[in-house]
């Protein structure tokens, strides 16, 4: 459902994604993992056609984002690291609102709503203003009108920011009945924990590179370690690290020969 190919974004001298190539199946749930800086959210903004690539394709439910944006884009939802809420509209208007942007209709934005309110235990805020509202309440709040058209694709930006460990628990166990039902999620985060519980399939990006590809096991094998994935990403990013410096090295002795 997400695909992409030779995908690269430069800003003068500095190439946050470097020909990165990815294939995320219908149903997936997949967790992009990477340090500070190594274009995990310059990728997810070329994905959903918020930045326009120097070079390569991103394609979303089969549509290229740059060529047929509107396409592309009614197939997915966006939830940023930092979600956007209009603060006059309360919660309820702010639900009506998303369903107006996908054309809904009002009966079944009503009913959707009410059904992901309860989910997410939002039915105590229909009338609050957003402005009132916690963070955590806000995250969830901005996860249900995600979800409202219901999506093929959801690409999420660090979805536990703000989040008692209770509402996380709900968000995992729906992104992932949502997965199972056939929803492609693709998430970031630095909580590597939560990737290496809920992840299909985990990416790990570095200086705008894909290092790393596969489930928790097959980069265990890949870093030749056993322990957690927080042992295996230091040792993957490490290891990226030193063959840069060993090259960059290398080619500075080639240089003064």
């Amino acid at each position: 459902m997400i695909r992409i190919q030779s995908l690269a974004k430069h800003f003068g001298s500095l190439h946050a994604v470097d020909g990165l190539d990815l294939h995320i199946p219908q149903g997936e749930f997949f967790a992009f993992l990477g340090p500070n800086a190594a274009g995990k959210t310059t990728t997810i903004k070329m994905i959903c056609g918020l930045l326009k690539p120097t070079s390569g394709v991103a394609l979303v439910g089969g549509f290229d984002v740059q060529r047929e944006p509107e396409k592309a884009k009614a197939q997915l939802a966006y939830v940023p690291d930092f979600p956007f809420i209009y603060d006059k509209l309360t919660s309820q208007e702010f639900m009506r609102f998303v369903g107006d942007v996908f054309r809904m209709d009002r009966k079944l934005v009503e009913r959707r709503t009410g059904e992901l309110f309860e989910t997410f235990h939002l039915t105590d805020y229909y009338q609050e203003l957003a402005e009132n509202l916690s963070h955590g309440t806000r995250q969830r709040l901005v996860i249900a009108s995600a979800l409202l058209h219901d999506p093929k694709i959801l690409v999420i930006d660090e979805p536990m920011v703000g989040l008692d460990p209770r509402h996380a628990r709900i968000v995992k166990q729906v992104l992932r009945e949502r997965a199972k039902n056939g929803m492609t999620v693709f998430f970031s985060t630095h909580q590597l924990a939560v990737a290496e519980e809920v992840a299909d399939r985990i990416g790990i990006i570095n200086r705008g590179k894909l290092i790393a590809l596969g489930n928790v096991e097959e980069l265990r094998t890949q870093a030749h370690e056993q322990g957690g994935l927080e042992k295996v990403f230091l040792s993957l990013v490490d290891a990226e690290e030193a063959l840069r410096e060993k090259a960059a090295a290398l080619d500075g002795i080639g240089g003064r020969d």
